[in-house]
């Protein structure tokens, strides 16, 4: 039998899209793959169709690293509507109850909040993609079906206030991996006695993704599309982009032969634990992502072709 030719071009790398309010994380990710005609891509966590920026997108090589995206820290800055609850958390549901909303000052809203920094626990919202004996939640729910969900451990690192005004309350927020916003919210407005829904979420940053300016909407690549195709390639960050908060080793010809050859090698002056970026000797080629072993040896985890 024939083998299926794939489609599209063989393309390795990140970029960084300002995904649009309105579309899913998918939908974003299907667009930005045919404007590049890229033959493999994915999305390094979801955001819902109601939140706008930052969403790392991996070509070819690159999504092998988009699980250590997924668990990395995200920055969020948002509005909420205090006074109003709705089904789902967010200005996309029912509303299903009001309240009068007492009056806050600075200092009430700034006492609200402390407690919620640091290590907390979330029970996720049933409009989540989270599942229950194989079945989505949000699909659950929209058959009006609430099943019982265990809290998760979440950390948030930090709560800005941003400004307070006729019931609406900006904030900017840093938190760990698996943190949900429209639950973070509800709670607080649990707190004040008055509930409280996600009226407008924008992600800022990704793990070592931090400048909110490298990002390109869906309108700036095709306008650069039709100008001149060959220039998007130019936006395409490199793979190790995504790692660089992680300390780096760097590998003689001898000791590269071995880690491609998948086998753990004794590196001096090695980290002594955790992950690591892997390079040739002059670093002008990253080989891959390697884990300390216990024996102190890098252990390959992840290996890139050395074309790419």
């Amino acid at each position: 039998m024939a083998r299926r030719r794939k489609r599209g071009r063989p393309i390795d790398g990140i970029i960084l899209l300002d995904k649009p309010k309105g579309l899913s994380s998918n939908q974003a990710l299907q667009k930005v793959k045919n404007l590049f005609f890229a033959q493999k891509a994915g999305h390094t966590g979801s955001l819902d169709p109601l939140a706008t920026g930052m969403l790392p997108i991996c070509f070819g090589e690159g999504t092998k690293v988009s699980g250590f995206l997924l668990d990395a820290d995200k920055r969020y800055q948002l509005t909420c509507q205090l006074g109003v609850v709705t089904n789902t958390g967010d200005a996309e549901g029912e509303v299903i109850s009001q309240s009068e909303v007492p009056e806050l000052s600075r200092e009430d809203i700034a006492a609200v909040l402390e407690p919620f920094l640091g290590d907390i626990e979330q029970v996720p919202p049933m409009f989540s993609a989270l599942k229950h004996e194989g079945e989505r939640l949000y699909k659950l729910a929209r058959q009006g079906i609430e099943v019982e969900r265990k809290p998760r451990s979440v950390t948030i690192h930090e709560i800005l206030f941003l400004g307070y005004e006729d019931g609406l309350l900006q904030l900017e927020v840093s938190c760990s991996k698996g943190t949900y916003i429209r639950t973070l919210i509800e709670d607080i407005g649990k707190i004040i006695g008055c509930g409280a829904h996600v009226t407008e979420l924008r992600r800022l940053a990704a793990g070592p993704f931090q400048d909110p300016d490298k990002m390109v909407t869906l309108e700036q690549l095709q306008q650069i599309r039709d100008e001149n195709r060959d220039e998007l390639d130019n936006l395409i960050m490199p793979i190790d982009s995504a790692l660089m908060d992680w300390p780096d080793v760097q590998l003689n010809a001898d000791l590269s032969y071995y880690l491609l050859q998948g086998q753990p090698v004794q590196v001096p002056k090695a980290p002594t634990s955790g992950w690591v970026r892997v390079y040739n000797a002059d670093k002008q080629l990253f080989l891959g992502i390697g884990q300390i072993a216990s024996d102190g040896k890098v252990a390959p985890k992840r290996l890139f072709h050395p074309g790419n």
